[in-house]
């Protein structure tokens, strides 16, 4: 694999790995979401779905009754280790013929059809860039050294990235033109249906003349990450461990990418919502009172009793900082911060627009200041989904944080800026499944 040096997007083709069908027959039941949006006990769901399900790769355990997220281990790079398990068992499958390498290089077109959203990207090998980077990839999240680690550590002991991370750009213009044409020149690859409704189809492009135009258009584009801060993160670690054994230039310098044009196809944005387990609601409530003026409170919070998902639009209607506290079967809407409050928490050094982020005052004033809870897995966990957050709240006699999704053009605003929002501040999507097509660092 060649080392690109690039000021713009260099997407190059590779030899994808592909379930094969007649080994295991209906390829939904192996697919995954991404690792990081398996709701606490999905995992053993997905592995009950099918012996060869992806996420046996992506979310490695040693113990069954363990999730690998929460739940660090010691051994876990051990020989009896989750990221062992993990190598082993694509190495397995790679001898057994569950997954097998596609003959010739390709950039593929991955379709998405759900209720709401029709989807349609690249995948590809992205170059990483130089050393500081590929100023062409715009971050727009902080990341935690836990995940970026257990990322790294996947992907080392597979050799493989085994899901690609989504990139958003704007450019409507040759890739996407053979985008299209791929999706009405033939059938797909593959054509399959998963539990949650979506359709998904994939086509390799493998014509040299359509690779050079894909390439010479994105050359001149620029694309923000909107999901896999992680895995970026995780790609260029593992390039730092390459250049550290002596390797020269090689697959290393490559990270897996679902690259979507967001002027034909606009993403959905959500919001991401926090869970603090052990913090029951009328904790969190007194805690506001105790930090707030003399006969006021950090936030005025009222109860709500529109009925779900009304409460939802309730929310979303609020102006200014503002969140929805349950997990007792009642809500509570936080608006009206205490202005001395936020002077205090809320670092001047960034533009005002991130800093009225309702992720930034979260995190800054009511997470670090008024609750003190610290931001790791036993004290805060992430959901995509506002129902699995207010279960898993239930569930662990906590409380349930519902905010509000961030619009894409903010986001890229402050990307362009070099601003990083808090970590978790958005969800992008639709996101691609993870086990549709594998990039091995062997083959290329």
């Amino acid at each position: 694999m060649d080392h690109a040096d690039t000021n713009g997007l260099d997407l190059a083709p590779f030899r994808g790995l592909r379930y094969d069908p007649a080994k295991v027959g209906d390829l939904a039941l192996v697919t995954s979401p991404p690792y990081d949006v398996v709701e606490p006990g999905g995992i053993g769901l997905l592995e009950d779905s099918d012996p060869h399900n992806i996420v046996r790769v992506v979310l490695p355990r040693s113990d069954p009754r363990s999730d690998p997220r929460s739940d660090p281990r010691a051994d876990a790079c051990g020989a009896d280790g989750p990221y062992a398990h993990a190598g082993v068992t694509l190495r397995t499958w790679l001898a057994e013929g569950i997954l097998r390498p596609d003959p010739e290089p390709a950039l593929y077109v991955y379709e998405q059809v759900t209720a709401t959203a029709h989807q349609r990207g690249l995948i590809g090998a992205l170059a990483l860039g130089g050393r500081e980077g590929n100023p062409a990839v715009l971050p727009h999240e902080d990341v935690m050294p836990g995940p970026v680690a257990d990322r790294t550590d996947i992907m080392n002991a597979t050799q493989a990235n085994p899901e690609p991370i989504l990139l958003a750009y704007s450019g409507d213009g040759p890739a996407s033109d053979a985008i299209d044409a791929a999706c009405a020149d033939g059938p797909p690859l593959l054509d399959t249906r998963t539990p949650d409704g979506t359709e998904h189809r994939l086509w390799a492009i493998t014509d040299p003349d359509t690779l050079t135009g894909i390439r010479a258009d994105l050359a001149t584009r620029r694309a923000l990450i909107a999901d896999g801060h992680h895995r970026w993160a995780g790609y260029r670690r593992l390039r730092e461990m390459a250049r550290a054994a002596g390797r020269g230039p090689g697959a290393w310098d490559r990270g897996l990418v679902l690259l979507v044009d967001t002027a034909r196809y606009p993403l959905q944005v959500g919001a991401i919502h926090r869970v603090l387990p052990g913090l029951a609601v009328d904790r969190i409530l007194e805690g506001l009172l105790a930090h707030g003026p003399a006969g006021s409170g950090a936030f005025l919070a009222r109860r709500v009793e529109d009925p779900w998902p009304s409460v939802l639009w309730t929310l979303e209607r609020a102006e200014g900082p503002a969140y929805l506290l349950t997990g007792d079967g009642s809500f509570h809407l936080l608006t009206d911060p205490d202005p001395e409050l936020l002077d205090a928490a809320v670092p001047f050094d960034r533009p005002a627009t991130w800093r009225n982020l309702d992720a930034t005052i979260l995190h800054a004033a009511l997470l670090d200041r008024v609750w003190n809870v610290p931001d790791d897995p036993a004290h805060i966990t992430y959901h995509h989904d506002a129902v699995a957050a207010i279960r898993e709240a239930q569930r662990t006699d906590g409380t349930a944080v519902l905010l509000r999704p961030v619009g894409e053009a903010l986001v890229r605003d402050l990307a362009e800026q070099g601003v990083r929002m808090p970590r978790k501040s958005t969800s992008f999507g639709p996101k691609p499944a993870t086990g549709l097509v594998l990039r091995s660092l062997a083959l290329d």
